[in-house]
């Protein structure tokens, strides 16, 4: 099994709803991030896939790891993911861009019927609700 590395941002506003995106041409609902490039640590790489996504930053020096955590990928099938969380705050108003479709803001304890990715259903919903 192919195990792709990536890195995801929990994004929590003030009424501690949690920030999903969803990718053009996919279906399922996950956190802003992407593929860590060569050479790149994780911290640079979720301020570079942020920044590209969203169209704001975020502080480094103020994100907290929330661990690395395993998952089926949502959009390659046969494939898992490996992914460094991070929870952030976000110094703007995100807007989609590049390949994000959508963006949505639900609540981590009742996130409705939208389709998540595995990540986010088994694992992020869980960590937004401590945080």
């Amino acid at each position: 099994m192919t195990v792709i590395r990536v890195v995801a941002a929990v994004v929590l506003d003030e009424q501690g709803r949690l920030l999903v995106v969803r990718k053009r041409g996919t279906s399922a609902f996950m956190q802003p991030g992407g593929k860590i490039e060569p050479g790149e640590q994780p911290i640079e790489a979720l301020a570079r896939e942020v920044r590209e996504e969203l169209g704001v930053g975020f502080d480094p020096s103020g994100a907290r790891a929330l661990g690395h955590h395993g998952a089926a990928a949502a959009n390659e099938p046969g494939h898992q993911v490996a992914a460094d969380l991070f929870l952030v705050s976000l110094d703007g108003d995100p807007r989609p861009q590049a390949e994000i479709e959508q963006m949505v803001w639900i609540d981590p304890g009742a996130p409705g019927d939208l389709e998540l990715a595995p990540l986010t259903r088994d694992t992020v919903l869980e960590l937004a609700r401590v945080c």
